[in-house]
């Protein structure tokens, strides 16, 4: 099978776009593999690096705004979309698949217009502008939220899979405590903010993890590498730890007994498939406000708690961190309600998707026998 996936401009696009390019590697060992983002963004470097050929466009997002630069945006998206089926007269993919960012619009859109089959993945619960766009022209769209399908513009098309990502963190061998410089018999709160942390949060964080000095359970807090200097003015006691980054992050998690962290839509996928009780604190600066959206999804169905950026202080922070640690029967109806949401095959649900799709007979064939058996 020969496919086409285009994602870009942020991990939370990225990742899930690679745990479904590693699926079909994993069911197809014959099957080629393209990936299609900005010639100027992350997915550059990360890609290749995964292993994937990796081809650029450029291309950039409408301005929500009106705006001179919009008139660029749409010269660019013409242009993307004449080098897109370029590419994909040369590579005679099977199938094309978007998994959000704007570069994955000019995609879907020529492959449409070429006549391939195309589908979309939406991480979060609310569609995005260019996953709005897109499923127009998609077979079928896959969708990580039970309540996107009602939400959706095509909801006879929609396929819900959960997100690729949380069947990779089901996966990940659980962390030790002591390589972290941690005690294995306290319990763990690991805060963090995305890979790249906040400069609100931090700013804010300095001083408020002062009131977790002297606890009897210990607190990660992950800074991300810019924000890292600024807490070395302060003194915290040995049960609060910063570090500015942690390498496979998935794995610590796995020990955290409450994580606190931002709600994008791949941190839930984990959060789902890890079962962690979380305090989410929902980036307010995001596109269509879709973290508070995704937040909103899991605290209506208490499933997660959760604190907006601008009501965020020591006091609520330490209170709600301190019921997931101490109130057992309300964390036990959280983790209840959490596997609701769980799906720890969402990568193989959408290979099946496509396979189905596609028609694709020899690894059809596999699938239902893999199923048999």
């Amino acid at each position: 099978m020969k496919v086409i996936i285009s994602a870009g401009g942020s991990g939370g696009h990225i990742y899930p776009a690679l745990a479904i390019a590693n699926k079909i590697k994993e069911k197809d060992k014959k099957s080629e593999i393209l990936y299609v983002g900005c010639v100027d963004k992350m997915e550059k470097q990360i890609v290749p690096k995964a292993g994937f050929k990796f081809v650029g466009i450029k291309i950039e997002g409408l301005h929500r705004k009106i705006s001179i630069k919009n008139i660029r945006s749409a010269f660019l998206f013409l242009t993307g979309v004449s080098k897109c089926k370029k590419i994909i007269k040369r590579f005679k993919p099977d199938v094309v698949i978007g998994v959000g960012g704007y570069v994955s619009a000019p995609v879907i859109y020529a492959a449409h217009k070429l006549g391939i089959k195309c589908c979309i993945h939406e991480q979060n619960s609310s569609f995005g502008i260019t996953n709005k766009f897109a499923s127009k022209f998609a077979d079928k769209v896959f969708v990580s939220f039970k309540s996107s399908v009602a939400l959706a513009p095509n909801p006879s098309k929609v396929v819900y899979t959960g997100n690729p990502c949380g069947e990779s963190a089901s996966k990940v061998a659980p962390a030790k405590k002591e390589d972290y410089g941690l005690n294995p018999n306290k319990k763990l709160v690991v805060i963090v903010m995305g890979s790249l942390g906040s400069k609100t949060i931090s700013e804010k964080m300095i001083n408020m993890l002062t009131l977790f000095n002297n606890k009897d359970y210990e607190v990660m807090y992950v800074t991300g590498k810019n924000y890292y200097d600024g807490f070395k003015k302060n003194k915290y006691t040995s049960n609060v730890k910063i570090v500015p980054y942690v390498d496979n992050l998935v794995s610590l998690l796995k020990k955290a007994d409450v994580l606190v962290s931002r709600a994008g839509a791949s941190t839930l996928s984990e959060i789902f498939a890890l079962n962690v009780p979380s305090v989410l604190i929902p980036s307010p600066y995001v596109s269509e406000n879709h973290q508070y959206k995704n937040a909103m999804d899991l605290v209506n169905k208490n499933a997660a708690a959760m604190i907006e950026e601008r009501d965020l202080n020591g006091d609520i922070l330490l209170r709600t961190t301190e019921r997931l640690l101490y109130d057992a029967p309300y964390v036990n109806q959280l983790k209840r309600n959490l596997k609701t949401f769980e799906i720890t095959n969402g990568a193989s649900r959408i290979y099946d998707e496509i396979v189905k799709l596609v028609g694709y007979k020899e690894t059809k064939k596999r699938v239902e026998n893999e199923r048999d058996s």
